[in-house]
């Protein structure tokens, strides 16, 4: 393998897409062949329904309009009233401030929300409880971008598409008039300074597109929205002509358009207009065109200085220790019990995003197992072409009862169930207005049990993705021999696992018998479990990467094991007391904690670090390379909690600055940050000499770091690692973020933003998934909602919480008994992007046979050239990229 070709990897790719949760790489310079399909991805692959919502016009009837004004819009709101006072439109102004529930919006038949930008939870609880009772909603611009992440991920729901980036200048529009959407017309064409629209479902449809390459979505709609892609009312924007021009043809869709002259629909919270007082104006937006992605925040810039920073460093002897938050677990997001106990509006919006957001996983793997599985679908007849609400295709859930019923019942329980959830969701609002909380908890708790039984788990599904395991220490002394490891390498490939993090480098000591490291564990002493590793690993087609630990040194739990005294702080610091490094009290373990770290400022414990990875790498012939403890130990500033002071630390850091960091208050911010910024520098300039030692002896080899997912100041200002550097640097291959959490809930709110981050270069994302007092299906649901991502897949810990009802699932679903066959995407990243497209239309196949898939013929055929026209593209890729060899 070449350097050149290397670097086309590390540093010249990028994520274009989510084919079936898979992050693709590709060459930049073939990105233009790629992004003419990726907003057909976006429309088809996002959340599935199986049981689609047709379009149905709403009856003829006036229609009740209300505009919306709030402060998002205030600024533009004298344009809005100008243009709706040329429309002769009667139309009736709601004070957003006060919507606070659906009844707010009583009296409206049909709401006008012109770029309004940020939501409460009350206001979108609110806005959906009115809908639901078949209200309707005409939107435009950055529709919600400034709520809280909550709200927008319900938006995206109830509106059907998203407001994703703004044009850099103004643009042709072309409607698209087809035979559900006869009310748009040529008429309507136009140029427009606007933004790209995202469906998020199959029931959203693009009513007019943007006249430039790739045609993105300019107008979205769906059975109860239409979303404009520009900022109505705004002149930088559109013409007055062309703003009534689309929404007078978007009221068409609800019932009819009142004469000029009527009188305003005037009723409760929607007043006359002219009779609202003024609303507290926005901050300034420039000109407010579509080039202008929100409004000014509000809150004060965040501070670069931790808020500890006007505390001092030296401890109340009163403050108890902290303790380590990196060995917990983070709590459920949310755990109701049955009862009729209060539910608070903040936690209605979580269970209801929960069970909202399950919903679609379940419907994400069923749809991928049955384009894997579709002879059920073409047993049941009619050409497998199924009846919508009537059929399922696939026999679901494990348990015995389901396994021998009938087909068909089998199939309507399925889909009886997605039905049911998709119930208590509309219902879930109204219960909790009514204050039936005990329904609503009993609602909740049952369909969220129900969509876990539905999960596929004895059906394959076709994935090409990182299958990661850490082999433990503890599992590899209890192996015992390569016989007895042969054991578990023969149990993890069964399971489908292509990748094991095998632990290498643990408290200070070797796994194998080293001439580098001070001494062998002695729990391995007469063989050498790295070699035999290597070794199993190769006979079956397993990648295998040395897990180290970098930093940490010792361990006083592993103390116990050796039966060693509570405080030996491991062979290496034991033969080099110099190295250690120690805390603001002098103290090598901090309070609370149970490991000793190494000195990173130090050259000598550089230069040791450095020989024993080359060790590694050279000796064996691993795949790849994990360092861990990659970091300082967790600290506190604001409590007094302080580590790094280590000898040759404290040394250097006084050269340079002409004071001793122990002597820095955080309550002396430009000295504390020198001080935070030396130690960060120290881990991030360690980093790259090990990248640049591998790169020099290994090319092909995989450097990855296991990693905590903490916002980037916070784990600055306690551990001082900013992996996003050595990402975007390509120092490492792969990140892996341990994301340990007791639900998929909060699961996704540490593992996402890394997922989404595209700020981190061509480097591949593994999320950490903890598997200690985890339930069996809450790890295939945390599998499922990282596979819905756009991500290079997962990895398991570990091997000693790896149980035989979780095995036997993956067995079904990914395992096999030959060597897995699909690429690894840090291998072969092009043939996984063929593998992982191929799936994505297999997918698509499937519902298309079952008449789920509505699309025109025309739409059809272009569809497919555009579709044929990628994997081509791909295919070549794969075919010219030479696979990274594990040699």
């Amino acid at each position: 393998m070449t350097n050149q070709v290397l670097r086309v990897r590390r540093k010249a790719s990028v994520p274009v897409s989510s084919i079936s949760g898979q992050k693709l790489l590709v060459n930049k310079q073939q990105k233009a062949k790629i992004t003419k399909i990726n907003y057909l991805l976006t429309l088809f692959i996002l959340p599935f329904s199986f049981a689609l919502l047709p379009f149905a016009p709403a009856e003829a009837q006036a229609i009740r309009l209300g505009v919306v004004r709030s402060s998002d819009n205030a600024t533009q709101w004298s344009g809005i009233t100008t243009r709706l006072g040329e429309s002769g439109l009667p139309y009736c102004v709601v004070d957003w401030q006060k919507v606070q529930n659906a009844t707010d919006l009583n009296g409206i038949s049909v709401i006008f929300l012109p770029n309004v930008e940020s939501l409460t939870q009350e206001q979108a609880i609110a806005l959906e409880g009115w809908m639901s009772k078949g209200g309707r909603a005409i939107v435009s611009g950055p529709m919600g971008n400034l709520s809280p992440p909550g709200v927008r991920q319900m938006l995206r729901s109830l509106l059907g598409a998203y407001w994703a980036f703004p044009l850099s200048a103004p643009e042709a529009l072309q409607p698209m008039r087809t035979r559900t959407q006869e009310w748009v017309r040529q008429e309507l064409s136009g140029t427009i300074h606007g933004g790209v629209i995202i469906p998020t479902g199959l029931n959203s449809q693009a009513a007019a597109t943007w006249t430039i390459s790739d045609s993105p979505p300019a107008v979205v709609t769906t059975n109860r929205t239409t979303f404009f892609g520009w900022r109505w009312g705004v002149n930088s924007a559109a013409s007055s002509q062309l703003d009534l021009a689309w929404l007078k043809a978007a009221l068409t869709r609800y019932g009819n358009i009142a004469q000029a002259g009527t009188a305003p629909p005037t009723t409760g919270n929607c007043v006359a207009p002219g009779a609202l007082s003024n609303v507290a104006a926005a901050p300034t937006r420039g000109s407010g065109g579509a080039g202008v992605r929100g409004r000014v925040s509000q809150s004060p810039a965040p501070n670069r200085q931790s808020p500890a920073a006007s505390r001092p460093s030296v401890p109340s002897r009163q403050s108890p220790a902290p303790i380590d938050p990196t060995e917990r677990v983070a709590t459920a997001a949310i755990r109701p019990k049955p009862g009729g106990e209060p539910i608070a509006a903040k936690d209605a919006i979580v269970m209801r995003q929960e069970l909202a957001n399950l919903l679609g996983r379940v419907e994400s793997a069923l749809l991928a197992a049955n384009a894997v599985n579709p002879n059920v679908a073409r047993e049941t007849g009619n050409g497998g072409a199924l009846e919508a609400g009537k059929k399922e295709t696939i026999p679901i859930g494990s348990a015995p009862t389901v396994a021998s019923a009938s087909p068909v019942s089998i199939q309507n329980t399925a889909l009886g169930t997605l039905q049911k959830a998709r119930e208590v969701l509309q219902a879930f609002p109204q219960l909790v207005a009514k204050r039936d909380y005990a329904t609503a908890r009993s609602q909740w708790l049952q369909a969220r049990q129900s969509l876990w039984n539905l999960y596929p788990t004895d059906k394959p599904i076709a994935q090409s993705e990182v299958r990661a395991i850490w082999l433990d220490r503890g599992s590899i002394v209890q192996a015992g021999s390569e016989r007895g490891l042969a054991r578990l390498f023969d149990r993890l490939v069964q399971a489908g696992i292509n990748t094991i993090f095998f632990e290498t480098v643990n408290a200070g000591y070797t796994i194998y018998p080293s001439q580098v490291a001070p001494e062998q564990n002695p729990l391995t002493k007469g063989w050498d479990p790295l070699a035999s590793a290597v070794k199993l690993a190769r006979e079956r087609g397993m990648e295998l990467h040395a897990w180290v630990w970098t930093f940490a040194a010792g361990n006083q739990r592993h103390n116990a094991i050796l039966n060693q005294p509570p405080n030996y702080p491991g062979p290496i610091i034991s033969a080099h007391p110099d190295w250690a490094n120690y805390d603001n009290q002098g103290r090598m373990i901090p309070a609370g904690q149970t490991k000793p770290f190494l000195d990173p400022a130090n050259p000598e414990v550089r230069r040791y670090l450095l020989k024993l990875f080359e060790e590694i790498i050279t000796r064996y012939n691993v795949d790849g390379l994990q360092i861990d403890y990659i970091r300082y130990p967790f600290q506190d500033p604001s409590r007094g909690a302080v580590y790094g002071y280590g000898k040759a630390a404290r040394q250097l850091f006084q050269q340079i600055n002409k004071i001793d960091p122990i002597k820095i208050s955080p309550s002396n911010r430009p000295l504390w940050q020198k001080w935070t910024e030396f130690r960060t520098n120290q881990i991030n300039s360690f980093v790259a000499e090990v990248s640049q030692m591998v790169r020099e002896r290994r090319p092909n080899l995989i450097l990855s770091a296991a990693v905590f997912g903490y916002p980037l100041q916070e784990r600055i200002q306690k551990l001082q690692q900013n992996w996003e550097l050595w990402a975007r640097r390509g120092d490492v291959d792969l990140i892996v973020p341990m994301a340990y959490a007791q639900d998929t809930n909060r699961f996704a709110q540490l593992a996402q933003p890394w997922l989404s981050n595209q700020d981190i270069g061509a480097t591949l994302v593994l999320p950490g998934i903890l598997l200690l007092n985890l339930p069996e299906i809450s790890a295939i649901d945390q599998i499922q909602f990282i596979r819905d991502l756009p991500n290079g897949g997962y990895s398991l810990f570990a091997f000693e919480h790896f149980g035989n009802q979780l095995h036997s699932i993956l067995s079904r679903t990914q395992g096999t008994a030959q060597p897995p066959r699909e690429p690894i995407p840090y291998r072969q990243p092009f043939a996984a992007a063929v593998s992982c497209f191929a799936a994505l239309q297999r997918e698509w196949a499937f519902l298309l046979q079952i008449n789920q898939l509505q699309m025109a013929e025309a739409g059809r055929s272009s569809f497919n050239t555009k579709g044929a026209a990628l994997a081509t593209a791909l295919d070549r890729l794969s075919s010219r990229t030479k696979v990274i060899d594990t040699v």
